[in-house]
């Protein structure tokens, strides 16, 4: 018993040493997952970029407020120019439409029976005028047709006006029901569909627009480039994209344009709302999207070959 509490005093003090020393010991790195891409060049900038369609993507909106009718195409569908998208509800204008069409056929009814009115006071002017015996007809009279006559001739034109302003009224209605059929502004793929058959389409610019649309023959890659680095950049250097997540999927671009205008940089997140860091020039390069299993707003690893001159090595 006499050893007891020697031997347990020993013990603890050693289990607190090594519990001293093995918190105290450095939290080994967890290895990536992912390996990083590597640049290929020994000088050169490096950017990161995203992934748009050729000639970006474009929110389809709704020129008027109305319920939806129909959506005639889906994700991934490839639409030529001025295909149908969706239709909104028409009915209400086709009956208008109705009523212009009648409002078109009055008035020309109306031309006929002016031209009618104006032919008869026509002949009765001129009869009045072969009469050369002044007790036959009296001056009054003569004046009262002449009279009859020039405001049968203002009924005519009165008439002919109104049927250009019906037909005014009918284009109008007619270019309303058609503005009612939303059409592909260019030969693209659909993107996203975020409208339905009987869902309320509103106007304006939308936080979620109702269809995305872009043309998907090749890509574009949006490639931010520090200000700081501008100046070293050359359109003419050769540039090399990476896949996030797989450095094995590689693609050389081809440069397609450069913004001139220098941009407060945004954190790739997609949201409206993103942070601003620095500013940067954007350049667009593009490639085929046959060469990866890319899609549109997907991040990449960008890296533009420096020379010696503008690298200041």
């Amino acid at each position: 018993m006499k050893y007891t509490l020697p031997i347990l005093a020993a013990t603890g003090f050693l289990f607190a040493s090594y519990t001293v020393v093995s918190s105290n010991q450095p939290i080994p790195i967890a290895p990536a997952l992912v390996e990083p891409a590597s640049a290929p060049f020994t000088n050169f900038i490096a950017g990161a970029g995203i992934i748009e369609a050729k000639n970006e993507s474009i929110a389809i909106g709704s020129p008027l407020a109305r319920l939806v009718s129909k959506v005639s195409v889906k994700v991934g569908d490839k639409v030529s120019a001025n295909s149908p998208l969706f239709y909104l509800d028409d009915r209400d204008t086709r009956a208008e439409l109705t009523q212009r069409q009648a409002d078109v056929a009055k008035a020309q009814a109306d031309v006929l029976v002016a031209k009618v009115t104006l032919a008869d006071t026509q002949s009765l002017f001129d009869l009045a005028n072969t009469v050369t015996d002044s007790r036959a007809i009296s001056g009054e009279e003569i004046l009262k047709r002449r009279n009859a006559l020039a405001i049968a001739k203002a009924k005519l034109e009165s008439a002919l006006a109104l049927v250009e302003q019906t037909k005014a009224a009918q284009i109008q209605t007619e270019t309303t029901l058609e503005r009612l059929i939303v059409r592909a502004p260019i030969a693209c793929d659909v993107l996203q569909v975020n409208i339905r058959a009987g869902e309320f389409a509103s106007t304006g610019v939308l936080s979620k627009p109702l269809l995305i649309v872009g043309d998907l023959s090749h890509f574009h890659v949006r490639v931010d480039i520090d200000e700081n680095d501008a100046w070293r950049f050359d359109k003419n250097a050769k540039a090399v994209a990476y896949l996030r997540g797989n450095r094995n999927f590689k693609v050389d671009l081809e440069l397609a344009y450069v913004e001139p205008l220098v941009v407060p940089k945004k954190s790739l997140t997609g949201d409206s709302t993103e942070r601003v860091d620095t500013r940067v020039l954007q350049a667009l390069y593009q490639f085929n999207p046959q060469q990866i299993p890319a899609y549109v707003g997907q991040q990449m690893d960008i890296f533009i070959e420096a020379n010696d001159a503008s690298s200041g090595s």
